[in-house]
């Protein structure tokens, strides 16, 4: 199986991700541990994949094909895909919109999962930080509210407990990402809809996988289960 991915690198890391898998999108210091760190998460991403009830390959990190190069910027050091794709300008039909939205909604589904389960005071990092488990959903949904305004959307952050708010903005996002695309941003300044649909994925994937970690010992199929 060989799987397109592009590479963006900036100074301090490069980040390999899959436009085809909206979330599956990981980094490394160099081009080669990039696309490592990418093979390593198949596991992890197969399950969202299935929750959604979309056939991804066991061996979809076999092999890459790198289909574009991007220059990174502060946001890429700072640790977030932040380029966008030539490919992301593409139109969008109906089915992938479907397929992309399914994704996005399962990542969000597997967070939610994660943060049942988790304790509210996370194992540290390995230099002693991080941010424990309300602390690191309240940053989600507040990073969630910047992204959708990209998409021509405008909602207040969600407090923790308003789940009535926090379903509707993510109905908002899932109404936007799941329609049909002509590959321009909805709004001016905006975000195409693929990358958009990228970075809320893995922005979500990335913090549940940490919290995973930090409280479940890394168990990707665990959280589900219980």
């Amino acid at each position: 199986m060989i799987t397109p991915v592009y590479l963006e690198r900036g100074t301090k890391k490069v980040f390999a991700c899959a436009p085809q898998w909206p979330g599956w999108c990981r980094s490394g210091r160099t081009d080669e541990a990039a696309l490592e760190a990418l093979a390593a998460y198949v596991p992890r991403y197969a399950v969202v994949a299935e929750q959604a009830g979309i056939m991804f390959p066991a061996d979809a990190g076999g092999g890459f094909r790198i289909t574009e190069r991007l220059p990174g910027s502060m946001t890429t050091d700072f640790g977030a895909p932040g380029g966008i794709a030539a490919s992301d300008s593409a139109p969008m039909d109906a089915e992938e919109a479907q397929r992309t939205a399914a994704l996005v909604a399962s990542a969000w589904t597997l967070l939610d999962s994660v943060v049942d389960t988790a304790p509210a005071a996370l194992r540290k990092g390995p230099r002693g930080g991080g941010r424990d488990r309300d602390a690191m959903v309240d940053h989600v949904l507040g990073a969630e509210a910047a992204y959708a305004r990209k998409l021509g959307l405008r909602h207040r952050q969600p407090a923790l407990a308003d789940a009535v708010a926090i379903a509707a903005l993510r109905e908002a996002i899932l109404a936007v990402v799941g329609a049909p695309s002509d590959g321009a941003p909805p709004v001016a300044k905006g975000w195409p809809v693929r990358y958009a649909a990228r970075r809320i994925a893995w922005h979500v994937l990335d913090h549940a996988w940490e919290m995973q970690d930090r409280a479940h010992g890394g168990s990707p199929r665990a959280v589900l289960m219980k």
